[in-house]
């Protein structure tokens, strides 16, 4: 799996987030949520999905959006197995916060070949998920995602342990920390909080209070 010599980091930046996003729901990925994703106008984006198509990494489904090629999907994993590999070696060699290693992953992605990329996994070990739990895509492109579930989705007195979490937001990756509360720890669910706010879960013998949004965020196996 190695990314064209002549595939730029937009092309590589847009392919990932068609990924990203096309993960997240059945069909193609609109416009406006890839450019809304990557933070563009919806004209700049529709631009780069033409070059995207000109290149043959996106297929056009029109009035619905796009879906990455075989060769489109080749590229976007190779940039996301760089970007989770960076993040598991910021973190464990180099002890950097989890909360900082997406965005210096996201620097870092473009600049490393596919050599380096595979002398940081056999360092590490050949890992199969990042510091967050999100799995690292093997040289062949395959995914091995094990089953977990939304913790907001527990019920009270049933319990998980924490295996993933979004690394979209550093607070609240911070937040997590903070309270001593990673990833492998039992999770107990006490209460869901009225008109969905939140619940209170356990965790190594302390309540703490999670607000919807992090609740969501957060997966247990």
């Amino acid at each position: 799996m190695a990314v064209e010599p002549d595939v730029s980091q937009a092309v590589q930046d847009y392919a990932k987030a068609i990924w990203s996003l096309g993960r997240r729901g059945e069909g193609p990925v609109s416009t406006s949520a890839l450019a809304e994703r990557l933070e563009v106008s919806p004209a700049s984006a529709s631009a780069m999905l033409k070059r995207l198509e000109t290149l043959g990494l996106v297929r056009r489904e029109p009035y619905r959006g796009v879906e990455l090629s075989p060769a489109g999907e080749r590229v976007a994993l190779e940039v996301v197995r760089h970007h989770r590999l960076l993040e598991l070696y910021l973190a464990e060699a180099l002890g950097m916060p989890w909360d900082r290693v997406h965005d210096e992953a996201e620097v870092l992605e473009h600049a490393i070949s596919p050599e380096l990329s595979e002398l940081i996994a056999e360092k590490l070990g050949n890992p199969t998920v990042d510091p967050h739990g999100d799995p690292i895509p093997g040289l062949d492109g395959e995914i091995e995602e094990g089953a977990t579930r939304a913790l907001r989705d527990l019920e009270p007195g049933q319990r998980g342990v924490f295996a993933r979490v979004s690394d979209s937001d550093p607070d609240m990756l911070r937040w997590l920390s903070q309270r001593g509360i990673d990833r492998g720890a039992e999770l107990e669910v006490v209460e869901h909080e009225q008109f969905g706010s939140g619940l209170t879960v356990l965790a190594d013998g302390r309540e703490h209070a999670l607000g919807e949004r992090l609740a969501s965020a957060m997966r247990v196996g």
